[in-house]
């Protein structure tokens, strides 16, 4: 069965058996997480004998929980909010990409029970940003990235790691920034707030990674009118799909990226890991998680 295979956004369903292999997400609360809805689909799709559910862990439980994926079965799980940043404590090994980002958002438990810690967010915010972008280049320009957070990080660990050769952060806290340019050092350079809309001037790739502008948060004040019309501009936030910061792009000529598909593609990783596929993002999966 492949994804296209859909109808009304529906698959037939697999029959576990005691030979299931099992993962799932971690996180407090965890009702919010659209990881299940994602994996489950995966799972249906490609006929796994397997299971994908969230796991709501309070964060002094977080421990023994993480301790006890191998001692359960689990091949597994994702990490979420607030554990993103605590987890690394609970862990064998931390891939070096991981400790750079200072998060982990995947556990992947070995054949020896060990439990190994990675971050897979830039893979997917470059995978995304490609496939919505694909006339992009690393050496195009400068790029802006908006915001100071665990997920800013890994975007400008992907950016670094991609060749951009100039990158200018900028955070309502500046004081945030300027840890960030400074743990990153060149090409980050930390940049004052208010600085935002004069900085677009040279810019091909404009990133807001910060939640302005998804639903139930205060807008992305941002006048766009010094953007060169060839820069891409993508926003993390995928509630609302198109963020009225990208409606604003689009609208004057600018190439735009959703955020729903950096979800879908820093999945593709940990999916592989535990159930043995490597699995397609698709047109047909994009209709689903945006139903």
């Amino acid at each position: 069965m492949t994804p296209e295979s859909l109808n009304g956004g529906t698959v037939s369903g697999v029959t576990l058996s005691g030979a299931a292999r099992v993962a799932g997400v971690i996180g407090w609360p965890v009702t919010h997480s659209r990881s299940p809805r994602l994996h489950g689909y995966w799972l249906r799709t490609y006929g796994i004998d397997g299971a994908y559910v969230p796991l709501a862990v309070a964060p002094g439980h977080l421990p023994a929980a993480v301790r006890g994926l191998a001692a359960l079965g689990f091949r597994g799980a994702n990490v979420t909010v607030p554990h993103k940043e605590a987890v690394l404590e609970c862990l064998d090994t931390v891939t070096s990409q991981a400790r750079r980002i200072g998060a982990v958002n995947t556990i992947v438990v070995g054949s020896d029970g060990r439990l190994e810690g990675r971050n897979t967010d830039g893979e997917g915010f470059l995978a995304n940003l490609r496939e919505g972008a694909p006339d992009w280049r690393p050496d195009a320009g400068p790029a802006v990235v908006l915001g100071a957070g665990g997920a800013a990080r890994a975007v400008l660990a992907a950016l670094i790691d991609a060749g951009v050769g100039s990158i200018h952060v900028l955070n309502r806290s500046g004081d945030r920034a300027a840890a960030l340019a400074a743990a990153f050092g060149p090409p980050v350079i930390a940049l004052p707030w208010q600085e935002r809309t004069g900085r677009l001037a040279d810019a091909a790739l404009l990133v807001n990674t910060t939640t302005l502008g998804m639903t139930g948060q205060p807008a992305l004040e941002l006048d766009l009118s010094a953007l060169p019309y060839q820069a891409v501009v993508t926003d993390l936030v995928y509630v609302p799909r198109l963020t009225p910061l990208l409606a604003a792009a689009r609208d004057r000529g600018n190439p735009v990226v959703d955020g729903l598909g950096m979800l879908l593609h820093q999945a593709v990783p940990g999916f592989e890991a535990w159930f043995g596929v490597r699995p397609a993002v698709t047109v047909a999966l994009r209709a689903y998680m945006a139903s």
